[in-house]
């Protein structure tokens, strides 16, 4: 099977050449951990910029929590994707338990995250948000909503389903990806080493930042 990244900072590295080709307003570089933070490592560096996160928890289903009918993060408003609510016969308002569980658990991982160190402004400056990649697209479009102080807002990531481009017109400034492969199936096919990144590593990696 064909791969396009050896692992996420192959694809980190692949993604900040790219990103490095624009100009940029004071660029801030925001990962969706765990498994973009190795990813926007890479493009921080690329663009000489803070390295920051934005953590957004998927909303499961009930009884099948791995499907995500939508997400939130520590302070903004949830999202909700209403085809995959109708398809379980739920509601926003049938949620509120689980988003408010998600929601708890998305502040205890941010305060865990950044150990102490002040949040980077976004404020007036091009904020990119960065993931290993792109499936559905709930965790990422909670994040991105989740930043309406910012002067532009960019989702960029190494490989998205080709669908999810389009779920984001309107929602983004720029929505970059290296490859929107007709055939995804899954983002970790897509890489040689998709090994699951830990939350030591991301601090470690928002340290340096």
């Amino acid at each position: 099977m064909r791969t396009l990244f050896f692992d996420r900072i192959d694809a980190g590295r692949q993604l900040g050449r790219i990103l490095a080709r624009q100009p940029w307003v004071e660029p801030v570089v925001l990962g969706l951990p765990r498994g973009g933070v190795p990813v926007a490592a890479e493009v921080a560096q690329a663009l000489g910029a803070p390295l920051d996160v934005v953590v957004a928890r998927k909303i499961g289903a009930p009884g099948r929590r791995e499907f995500g009918v939508g997400a939130v993060t520590a302070e903004g408003p949830p999202y909700y994707s209403m085809p995959a609510l109708r398809a379980f016969g739920l509601t926003p308002k049938a949620m509120e338990p689980a988003c408010a569980r998600e929601r708890a658990e998305a502040r205890r991982r941010l305060a865990a995250y950044r150990d102490g160190r002040p949040e980077v402004a976004v404020a007036g400056h091009d904020v990119l948000v960065i993931d290993d990649g792109l499936a559905t697209g709930v965790t990422a479009m909670a994040a991105v909503r989740d930043l309406r102080d910012a002067r532009r807002v960019v989702l960029a990531v190494p490989v998205c389903a080709p669908d999810a481009i389009a779920e984001f017109e309107g929602e983004v400034d720029q929505f970059i990806a290296v490859a929107a492969p007709r055939r995804f199936s899954a983002v970790g096919r897509w890489y040689a080493d998709f090994t699951q990144v830990s939350d030591a590593t991301v601090m470690r990696l928002l340290g340096k930042g």
